[in-house]
């Protein structure tokens, strides 16, 4: 982990997300991830999913259920790196819709993330709260 740095495997996430390359974005998980979020429960029934290839499976079902290609653009991140822990803070949009989410990445030794919780809020009026700046 002594050569990762935050800011570009930030903007590398985002940027896979952007372009919709679930395979891009798996990379970066081990195949016995952990991922939490309340979104998953209502593609799967569950909110917690389990290894890649069920991860796999929900994020390409999350993303055909978008009416068009959903669109990420980092706002921040933070790094703790006693903890191997990054805090990624992203707006999504999809059909004029904005909605912040954040992400909190565990990180194992070999620099691929063994847990992940994703967290999303209400529709946003401006991506950049007045004062904010953007990543």
């Amino acid at each position: 982990m002594d050569a990762f740095v935050p800011e570009i495997f930030a903007r590398d996430w985002i940027a896979a997300w952007n372009r919709h390359d679930v395979e891009a974005v798996l990379a970066y998980y081990v195949d016995d991830v952990v991922f939490v979020s309340p979104l998953a429960a209502t593609v799967t029934g569950n909110p917690e999913v389990h290894g890649k290839a069920s991860l796999r499976a929900y994020w390409n079902k999350a993303l055909r259920s978008y009416s068009s290609p959903p669109q990420f653009l980092l706002e921040s991140f933070n790094w703790d790196k006693e903890k191997s822990t990054l805090f990624i803070i992203f707006v999504l949009t999809d059909q004029g819709r904005t909605v912040r989410r954040c992400e909190l990445m565990h990180f194992k030794p070999d620099g691929l993330i063994s847990r992940s919780e994703a967290f999303a809020g209400a529709t946003i009026v401006s991506t950049s709260p007045s004062g904010s700046r953007s990543i």
